[in-house]
């Protein structure tokens, strides 16, 4: 209702908690990364559920009202790695992730689930926001910290911040120069 109240992408403060909410699956038909690697934008696009579309909407609208969240962007067009590095650069902080179990490296960063987001919330909240979560049905999970200057995948790879800088500055004006 107020613009000046609103939830930012960018990830500010150093020490915040990342949260992945909702199911992630290997579903990568039409995918970002499929036509990038692979040239095709065929296959079974991620499956929507409206019902869980919506409960992520009410908890992303509670926690920001009730200050459980600094920052969230959801998770669509590359996935996870995407908006986390649209989101660090936004801040121009950093970000370092553990692959959940039960996942793979791959499926964690890139799919394309829908009814998903990522969210920042302050160290003093963890609790209240997990518990709020949980109450509804929600899944959340711990993937991570705001800290540093890059993004750090353990035992995956590190990719400093101004080098993300530039590959996101500079690549499209050097294709149309």
């Amino acid at each position: 209702d107020d613009v000046n109240r609103r939830t930012p992408i960018a990830f500010a403060e150093e020490g915040q908690l990342l949260y992945l909410l909702g199911d992630t699956r290997e579903e990568f038909g039409g995918s970002a990364w499929s036509e990038v690697v692979h040239g095709h934008l065929g296959g079974m696009p991620p499956a929507v559920d409206l019902d869980r579309e919506k409960l992520l909407a009410d908890i992303l609208i509670a926690a920001s009202r009730d200050g459980m969240i600094d920052a969230a962007h959801d998770l669509s067009d590359g996935g996870l790695v995407q908006a986390i590095a649209e989101s660090c650069l936004r801040g121009n902080t950093g970000a370092r992730l553990i692959v959940p179990d039960g996942l793979d490296a791959f499926t964690f960063l890139f799919s394309e689930s829908a009814g998903r987001a990522v969210v920042a919330v302050p160290r003093s909240e963890e609790l209240r926001f997990t518990d709020m979560c949980g109450a509804r049905g929600l899944p959340a999970t711990r993937i991570g910290v705001i800290d540093g200057q890059g993004i750090d995948v353990q035992g995956q790879f590190t990719i400093p911040l101004d080098e993300l800088r530039t590959a996101h500055e500079t690549t499209i004006p050097g294709l149309v120069t």
